[in-house]
């Protein structure tokens, strides 16, 4: 019951952010006075109904180190961004014909702040975390990857390899951010900041949504499977190679750190082992 209780809590907040979103029809103060509020609320909603459902604090959303670790997922997700869209420029398949609109970015930095913190609490700290205690950390992380990549076909503009290439890159991704550092703050970070980079900054499509304007004043052209077409540059094969990329750099912090979990039965097998070899020892 937990899991529906904790989905059900975050899930409403994220709604009534959406609504307050759509109601103020793609006005760029108005979102940021709705998405920053809406990111926060999320936050304050998961500790309370974490400590009502399972009579803990939200260690995962501790908010010692909370802003270094934001900033440092910021900057990987600006950088691993940037990088796909250097290739694309460098491939010419991607040009900038100018400024844009910095009152599009101001709007755009309002709702993605909703978005990352509203989905990765849902899927990273409700739906991974708890199928991880049943599950193991292998089995969960592709699954609720899976799962974040389907989400994805509700959008406009979405397709299977849309989806799938947000399930490979992002699902994987920033569940392994989590796994390397059992806090919420670095997948949030770089969710953020992989979004408003391909937002805000370049002006390229997110996730097939019809995103607004941002900084640039720029457009995409070339093969769907380099530039991803009409769902956005997440959806190149460049997006999925350093997302996959990123995500063994993660899995191996997290392997060295002693966080990944085993499947129960695999961890309670090992657990009989070592207290039958002690026995005879």
């Amino acid at each position: 019951m937990r899991l529906v209780w904790q989905l059900a809590a975050v899930a409403a907040v994220a709604f009534l952010g959406g609504q307050g979103l759509a109601a103020v029809d793609g006005n760029p103060w108005l979102t940021l006075a709705i998405g920053v509020p809406t990111a926060v609320l999320a936050v304050l909603v998961y500790g309370w109904v974490v400590r009502r459902t399972e009579r803990r604090p939200s260690t995962e959303m501790a908010l010692e180190g909370a802003p270094a670790a934001t900033g440092r997922g910021m900057l990987i997700g600006v950088a691993l961004f940037g990088a796909v869209m250097v290739n694309l420029f460098t491939s010419g398949y991607y040009e900038v014909d100018g400024l844009g609109s910095v009152t599009g970015a101001v709007g755009l930095f309002g709702f993605m702040a909703a978005a990352a913190v509203t989905e990765e609490v849902m899927y990273r700290g409700v739906l991974f975390r708890i199928a991880e205690e049943r599950i193991g950390t292998w089995i969960a992380l592709v699954l609720t990857g899976a799962l974040f990549g389907l989400s994805h076909l509700l959008n406009p503009n979405a397709g299977l390899w849309g989806a799938a290439a947000i399930a490979v890159e992002a699902g994987g991704m920033l569940t392994a951010a989590y796994v390397a550092t059992r806090k919420l703050w670095v997948p949030i970070g770089l969710h953020f900041g992989w979004n408003f980079a391909a937002s805000g900054i370049f002006s390229t499509e997110v996730s097939g949504n019809d995103t607004p304007q941002g900084l640039l004043d720029s457009a995409t052209s070339g093969p769907k499977l380099l530039t991803g077409g009409d769902f956005g540059p997440e959806g190149s094969a460049y997006s999925v190679l350093f997302g996959v990329l990123t995500t063994i750099v993660f899995m191996w912090l997290a392997y060295r750190r002693g966080h990944v979990v085993p499947r129960r039965r695999r961890a309670e097998r090992a657990e009989r082992a070592e207290a039958a070899a002690t026995l005879t020892r």
